[in-house]
């Protein structure tokens, strides 16, 4: 099964659970971004964009994806400069990575943009012993995704 919205898709992969969604503003001046999320276990319908409700509930074997788009303004430069998206290597994932002190779990965090889009690349393992094995199945899932370039999502208005 292939998702596709706000110029984001995936490809159904094996075994995952995957979602493109885009919060509601809670005011008129707030602008919200597109953010595109997999799982190997079921996503609960509230979950926050880097995986609260989520990477709790990982079990040693789970992977968890989160890409996240910031605002046009910031693509292709500072910490965003990076072209494309890197490849998942289970060294880029430390305990350190992840903002609350969860037992066994590891991440990863990586910021790019991608067709003039900005993106983080948030990936959390179930358990950091595991990441020789769960690394190369996190980059399976990334590596089906895709993003269409914003020139073209303006030109067909799929942007707001």
């Amino acid at each position: 099964m292939r998702i596709v919205r706000y110029g984001l898709s995936v490809e159904g992969v094996p075994g995952w659970e995957a979602r493109i969604s885009r919060r509601e503003p809670q005011d008129p001046q707030e602008v919200t971004h597109p953010v595109l999320q997999g799982c190997t276990r079921p996503l609960p319908a509230e979950r926050g964009d880097f995986g609260s409700g989520v990477v709790e509930h990982l079990g040693p074997e789970d992977v968890f994806v989160s890409l996240v788009e910031f605002g046009a303004d910031v693509a292709d430069q500072g910490l965003f400069a990076p072209q494309g998206r890197p490849p998942l290597r289970p060294s880029d994932f430390s305990p350190d990575r992840i903002q609350r002190n969860l037992p066994r779990i590891t991440a990863a965090q990586h910021f790019f943009s991608e067709g003039g889009r900005a993106f983080c690349l948030f990936v959390v393992l179930g358990a950091h012993s595991r990441r020789m094995a769960l690394a190369p199945r996190a980059e399976r899932f990334v590596t089906s995704l895709r993003v269409t370039d914003r020139r073209q999502l303006l030109r067909s208005g799929g942007l707001p």
